[in-house]
């Protein structure tokens, strides 16, 4: 398997290449040369660690041990079951599935626990080391931390926007004290954050020298790490691989409807993609009327880590959707630079809808009244789209986003009492915090990565 940039400025690569690059050098997103196909009748039965190296080694051919590394990954220690992703049945047709019981309550986990297995064991044998740049808005920022905190040859230094987290997340990120982690708090918004990653990624020479790597999905691995669950709730809704289903996924950065995307492009039966969008809605503008329109800046919602205004995975179905012809792609990316926005038809298989704080509330206290089920506010922005644009005869699949406890306040106004705390997190509030403030400034976070480089 090799990978080429949506830009088509790089020669094919290998995934061990791409996986320690990120970004590519042309300023594009890898993505495979094709989507291998999937094998349903052999899949239909596996084990979660079983499906996840069944479907990985589709994408993943030159690390060796992959098995082993996967096994060790999906583990009931890690994930709190040997299904690691339960599906839970709330009525008949319509299922929720448990993507958030890992070591940070968030589907994240999933995908990150992975990369830092795979980041540790291709480094080794490179006898190389890595300085993670990330950006977050919530939940990739402590899935990350935590899967790559103590790593030999790697340091993390992720940006979060400052203020815009819930207290939960923060704490998870900032109490953090492992050496090789390095919180940045970025005065203003996710999209500044991640406009700061992909400047320094633009700066070849800083890149070189540093050796930038990143966690964001706009590392293929995190994409392939989700692809696997699409395909596990889909054999545990259904008994026949004729049957057909739609999965409903709250989205902000497009990564995971992405690998939802990917999976159908691979053979799985999915009927529809439905696409949930918070306030923040470019995506749901863009799937219902063709105008991809960033916005000056993202609004501060209830459902923050959705609170993205450029979908940096959405470039990887743009170039599906243009044939992938490279040279549109790039040149929409600069349309989009000079006059943010362009104009696009075409987006089979998915639709989409938009969910406000009061559609969260109320998604919020049906759900549990109805079904006795508590789920956090981006799940509820899912479950609420999904119901709305859902097909009759269909099984619909909401894809759970993070345990409630993450957003204890949404969960109080909306249900009058104190989400459930699993064992480890009572006081998690109260710990220590150790970050450090920084202007949206590129050579601020520069500054700081070549200090603790000299400092090492």
């Amino acid at each position: 398997m090799r990978y080429v940039s949506t830009r088509g400025g790089v020669a094919p690569q290998r995934f061990s290449d791409i996986l320690l690059e990120g970004l590519a050098p042309d300023g594009g997103l890898y993505v495979p040369e094709a989507y291998p196909q999937a094998d349903l009748a052999a899949w239909r039965g596996m084990s979660y660690p079983a499906l996840a190296c069944a479907v990985l080694s589709r994408f993943i051919d030159d690390v060796p041990a992959l098995e082993a590394l996967v096994r060790r990954t999906y583990t009931r220690a890690a994930f709190g079951s040997d299904d690691i992703v339960p599906l839970k049945t709330l009525e008949p047709g319509l299922h929720l599935l448990a993507l958030s019981n890992g070591p940070t309550l968030a589907f994240k986990d999933l995908a990150l626990q992975l990369l830092g297995n795979l980041f540790e064991q291709v480094l080794a044998a490179r006898k190389a080391s890595l300085n993670i740049l990330g950006a977050t808005s919530g939940d990739t920022g402590s899935a990350a931390e935590h899967a790559m905190r103590g790593k030999r040859g790697i340091q993390v230094f992720m940006l979060s926007p400052q203020g815009r987290m819930s207290a939960f997340q923060s704490a998870q990120m900032y109490a953090l004290q492992d050496a090789n982690i390095h919180n940045l708090a970025v005065k203003g918004t996710f999209d500044d954050c991640q406009d700061l990653v992909k400047a320094i990624n633009a700066d070849a020479a800083f890149k070189t020298r540093y050796r930038i790597g990143a966690v964001n999905s706009i590392n293929w691995a995190r994409v392939a790490a989700q692809v696997v669950y699409y395909f596990w709730g889909y054999f545990r809704a259904t008994a026949s691989d004729a049957q057909q289903v739609a999965f409903a996924v709250p989205s902000g950065n497009f990564g995971n409807i992405h690998a939802g995307y990917v999976a159908r492009s691979m053979g799985l039966p999915v009927e529809r993609l439905i696409l949930a969008t918070n306030e923040n809605d470019v995506l749901d503008e863009f799937f219902r009327s063709g105008r991809y329109r960033v916005r000056r800046a993202a609004l501060a919602t209830s459902s923050p880590s959705m609170d993205i205004s450029k979908a940096s995975n959405f470039e990887r179905y743009v170039f599906d959707l243009v044939g992938r012809d490279a040279g549109q792609v790039a040149h929409l990316w600069r349309k989009l630079e000079r006059v943010g926005e362009f104009e696009l038809q075409g987006s089979a298989g998915f639709v989409s809808g938009r969910s406000t704080h009061a559609d969260r509330l109320e998604t919020i206290r049906q759900v549990h009244r109805k079904y006795g089920v508590m789920i956090d506010p981006h799940t509820a922005d899912g479950v609420k789209v999904g119901l709305a644009r859902r097909v009759a005869g269909v099984p619909l699949i909401c894809l759970e986003t993070a345990l409630p406890v993450k957003f204890a306040a949404t969960i109080r106004e909306a249900l009058g009492r104190e989400p459930a705390r699993p064992a480890g997190f009572e006081d998690l509030e109260k710990r220590p915090q150790r970050f450090e403030v920084i202007d949206a400034d590129a050579d601020a976070v520069k500054r700081v990565i070549e200090r603790q480089a000299a400092a090492r």
